[in-house]
């Protein structure tokens, strides 16, 4: 993707640390793909600003407002000085016939950004702090399942901070809700990897924290 991205230097773009790309609900007619630099993602949810994602070189961000024409689903923040191209509908085309090997790329990572998306914000809805993190938990389990599938065991190669980011607590209440979680022997925590020993049991508590809190 990187030398393919030199043909593009006109859709270049540089963000300085601390910009605001976009904010939340304004609308929005372009996307962008980091070359340089980190983007953190953030959405007010209640009252309080929730941090959804921090997104590295080569990942895209804003696809929604091209595939939806929808409002900005969240606000973009440079966190590092941030060099990015920058699409719209119509470059976006030009991009398409002009390249299409390139296109189907970005298609596919928008596919995936869309479904992650929505999979956060699903662990985000959540009130229960120890739903969140179980949550946290089937997500990775989703995307890295068992290759033993009558093995309801599973080894993530994870750590305690990747699992609060994921959640959007802070690292010391999560590392306290995984030693709950390993005092009532459901998890594993190792120094490299986190065990969850019985993923079903994970399903079935976020399910029913899920409905409770929906008749609440």
């Amino acid at each position: 993707m990187n030398t393919a991205n030199t043909m593009f230097d006109r859709f270049k773009v540089s963000f300085q640390k601390g910009d605001v790309i976009f904010c939340e609900y304004e609308p929005g007619d372009n996307f962008y793909l980091i070359q340089a630099g980190r983007v953190q993602i953030v959405k007010i949810m209640g009252e309080i600003e929730k941090n959804i994602a921090v997104l590295q070189p080569g990942e895209v961000f804003g696809e929604m407002a091209i595939l939806e024409e929808a409002p900005r689903s969240a606000t973009a923040i440079a966190l590092d000085p941030v060099t990015a191209l920058e699409f719209n509908q119509e470059n976006f085309e030009i991009l398409m016939q002009g390249n299409p090997q390139i296109a189907l790329k970005l298609l596919k990572l928008f596919s995936n950004r869309i479904h992650d998306q929505k999979r956060k914000f699903m662990i985000l809805t959540l009130d229960d702090v120890e739903a969140k993190i179980a949550d946290v938990f089937l997500m990775l389990a989703e995307k890295e399942p068992p290759s033993d599938t009558d093995s309801e065991k599973i080894e993530f190669k994870t750590t305690v901070d990747d699992i609060a980011h994921w959640a959007a607590i802070s690292p010391a209440k999560c590392r306290e809700v995984i030693n709950h979680f390993v005092n009532q022997r459901r998890v594993e925590l190792l120094q490299d990897r986190i065990v969850v020993k019985n993923i079903n049991d994970f399903a079935r508590f976020v399910s029913t924290r899920r409905r409770r809190q929906e008749h609440q």
